[in-house]
């Protein structure tokens, strides 16, 4: 596997890891650079043009590398994987796991992450599955946006349950490829369409729009959040900590507080119009 390195300044690492985080890379590993800097390894996929493209608008005081890691060493976490329960009838089922007998009657997501964020078991994951469970269904069909789509579980998930037609965006490289392997892996390869497309850049109107995204991201991308949400539909944002979000919501307004799900300390928000 191909690792990227950003070596940053001590007091910039937060900043640094925000900018790797907005990427929707899996996971960012904090090494000591020396002389006051510290190293961010994580990685972005393997192709290497597409990975210098996806971090080009980094300062030039962060400095980038590559490294070539083993696979085996940073697959290690897989062995430790456990099917997520959304609730009694929907559940994310690590690929490797094999298959998930016994279970008629359940929506099985079929998830493998690769290099991109979404497994289905972190907090903010499991309550936006929750919210996309509350607003989805088939009599409704509606049209979904997913935004930092990562894995696609969201997107995925959204389709099974009954929308019409899902678009999942997301900055990371590694993200339009694995949204649609998973989408293929699932089935749902007709209704979900990925993409690097920038938020800005969408064009669409969508009845859910969801979010699960860091904070600074969320206040940055606030307006076409709201752009694209349709007068009636419903947003989705979560990767925001229960007990500080306030100033997400401030940046969503007018939008309105209709629901809040919490899990250990996160909280996943839907807001209408």
């Amino acid at each position: 596997m191909l690792a990227l390195v950003v070596d940053v300044a001590v007091d910039e690492v937060e900043l640094g890891s925000d900018a790797l985080w907005a990427l929707g890379v899996l996971a960012v590993e904090e090494r000591s650079g020396g002389a006051g800097r510290i190293e961010l390894w994580t990685s972005l996929g393997n192709d290497r043009d597409v990975v210098l493209a996806a971090v080009a608008d980094f300062p030039d005081r962060w400095h980038s590398r590559f490294e070539e890691v083993d696979d085996a060493v940073v697959d290690t976490w897989r062995e430790h994987a456990r099917p997520t329960w959304i609730d009694d009838e929907l559940v994310v089922w690590p690929t490797w796991l094999g298959e998930a007998a016994g279970l008629d009657g359940t929506i099985v997501l079929r998830i493998d992450p690769g290099a991109t964020f979404g497994m289905g078991d972190h907090p903010t994951t499991v309550l936006s599955l929750q919210a996309v469970r509350a607003l989805v269904s088939a009599d409704l069909a509606p049209t979904v946006l997913d935004v930092g789509c990562g894995s696609g579980v969201l997107a995925i998930a959204a389709a099974r349950l009954g929308a019409d037609r899902v678009d999942a965006i997301d900055l990371s490289p590694a993200a339009e490829a694995m949204t649609g392997e998973n989408a293929r892996r699932n089935s749902v390869d007709h209704l979900v369409h990925a993409s690097n497309t920038p938020l800005q850049h969408v064009t669409g109107i969508y009845d859910i729009v969801l979010a699960n995204i860091l904070a600074p991201v969320l206040i940055e991308l606030a307006a076409d959040l709201r752009r694209v949400l349709a007068p009636d539909g419903t947003l989705v944002v979560s990767g925001i900590l229960a007990e500080r979000h306030d100033h997400v919501l401030a940046a969503l307004e007018p939008l309105r507080v209709v629901a809040v799900r919490e899990r250990d300390g996160w909280v996943a928000v839907s807001l209408q119009a």
